[in-house]
């Protein structure tokens, strides 16, 4: 799959590459790839950069073709791809633009726990959360509902979770969306995907995703760090984790057919996993439906998964989650499609953006943001690979003007999943991250630890700065992984 990409790259700066349209005949809007000097050479080695230009085809498509430092090989979009489409100009939606794992996205816990406090039961704490949360490839909790009940998740979200005692009104304030975007449409949910999706709240998958206890380690914005309630020492817990095999079902039943929907609207991509149909078309509206239940399906798991850690500390801990301030800072999703107003050539512009690897980037002010944020913006979750750091930035305006009020959303990988098994052959990665870092790791399979071993990625320290620099998110703090729990 990967191969070195034969193209021309136009550098406008230090952290601005541009892909003229003169590249490909039928681009209609130029393709822009953040990045840095050193991270070019690994992001030209692979054909995302291809598929940047791929997505510059799209009908409707609005200033840029994007993509974030993280940028790697994904169906259709590259992992970290951005592009916003206006309806009004036959703009589309395109399940590749969104990924499988409908609203895959990060939460970032806080606590007022000490290191001091947490290193002597850490061990104890890190085995009750993987013994407590159902992790691993088609994984089921003990929150079963019937269809009434999963048709009021698809539509309520993370508020459904909230009304059944399994968070408070809180965790939605500090959630995006407050855990559900309007639109979602149970009618366009196949059977498949309710019977999929009824035993899975509250469970964290396999693959990339993890719940991570971890401790702030670097404050570089002491101002903005007070606002999220952060500060040097803290412990924090971080989940990452998505739709599960629900929204699974709900992009592969509209991917099959919009492919044939293609010639239907006489539309011409280059790749048929960029298979898309018009915003305002039957097609179109049947997908936002039920791509916003698989969105909101993922807010409520997040918060089941929040429920079901917040139970282990106090039992761990013997204090209630809530004198242990152990807080929701924020939820926000990075795999998802949404309608929203952006200022484009001076003119507001009501446009669909699609964000496919990339986190939401607000910036103060903003009218949807949580009211204790407004003056710092929206906080942006940025994890890293279990053997690295994560990160706390906040949104900006010049993501607004430049981004669609996008950034990145990890560290990125540079090995296929393939490619890290082979390399990791015989290797124990769990007890390579003891001995180096002291990190305890439980997972439920070891060609997962082999998969997400820390070389596959990128270095997320780098890819941060990226965004931090072009100044589209700065950052706000760091957090070192104490603990790991994965799928």
């Amino acid at each position: 799959m990967n191969q070195v990409w034969q193209g021309r790259l136009e550098k406008i700066d230090d952290y601005r590459w541009k892909i003229p349209r003169s590249y490909k005949p039928g681009m209609k809007v130029p393709g822009l790839i953040l990045a840095s000097d050193s991270l070019i050479p690994s992001i030209i080695n692979d054909k995302a950069v291809d598929q940047v230009a791929n997505v510059a085809f799209l009908p409707g498509i609005v200033r840029y073709s994007l993509a974030m430092p993280d940028i790697h090989w994904g169906y259709g979009f590259s992992i970290g791809g951005v592009a916003a489409t206006d309806p009004s100009e036959g703009g589309v939606i395109s399940p590749g633009g969104v990924g499988y794992d409908i609203n895959c996205g990060v939460r970032l816990l806080r606590s007022e726990l000490l290191l001091d406090e947490v290193k002597p039961k850490l061990e104890k704490l890190v085995n009750a959360l993987f013994s407590n949360i159902p992790c691993g490839v088609g994984s089921s909790g003990d929150i079963r509902v019937s269809h009434k009940e999963e048709e009021e998740i698809f539509i309520k979200g993370a508020g459904w979770a909230v009304k059944k005692g399994y968070g408070v009104k809180e965790d939605l304030e500090c959630t995006e969306d407050n855990g559900a975007i309007k639109g979602a449409d149970p009618g366009g949910v196949s059977d498949r995907a309710f019977e999929r999706g009824r035993k899975q709240s509250g469970t964290l998958g396999s693959g990339n995703h993890f719940l991570e206890v971890q401790i702030v380690d670097e404050i570089y914005d002491d101002k903005k760090a007070d606002i999220f309630g952060l500060f040097k020492g803290q412990i924090t817990v971080m989940i990452h984790s998505g739709s599960r095999g629900f929204g699974y079902q709900v992009c592969d039943d509209y991917v099959k057919s919009m492919v044939t929907a293609l010639r239907k609207y006489n539309i011409n991509v280059p790749d048929r996993q960029l298979a898309c149909v018009p915003l305002d078309s039957p097609e179109g509206k049947a997908y936002m439906g039920g791509m916003r239940c698989a969105a909101n399906y993922a807010w409520n798991n997040r918060q089941c998964l929040t429920y079901l850690i917040r139970e282990v500390f106090e039992r761990i801990f013997n204090k209630s989650w809530t004198d242990l301030g152990l807080a929701l800072v924020y939820d926000v999703a990075h795999n998802i499609a949404k309608m929203e107003r952006h200022v484009v050539d001076g003119k507001e512009r009501f446009l669909c953006v699609h964000r496919k690897g990339a986190t939401r980037a607000f910036p103060p002010h903003h009218v949807d943001i949580p009211e204790k944020y407004i003056e710092a913006g929206q906080p942006v979750i940025i994890p890293g690979d279990m053997g690295s750091f994560s990160y706390i930035l906040a949104g900006t305006e010049a993501a607004m003007t430049e981004t669609f009020g996008s950034t990145c959303h990890g560290a990125g990988r540079n090995l296929s999943r393939s490619a890290a098994i082979k390399r990791c052959e015989g290797r124990q990665i769990d007890k390579e991250l003891f001995n180096k870092s002291g990190i305890i790791v439980r997972a439920s399979g070891r060609s997962t630890l082999a998969e997400e071993a820390p070389e596959a990625y990128k270095d997320v320290k780098e890819v941060v700065e990226v965004v931090h620099r072009a100044g589209i998110s700065t950052k706000v703090a760091r957090m070192r992984p104490l603990g790991v729990i994965k799928g």
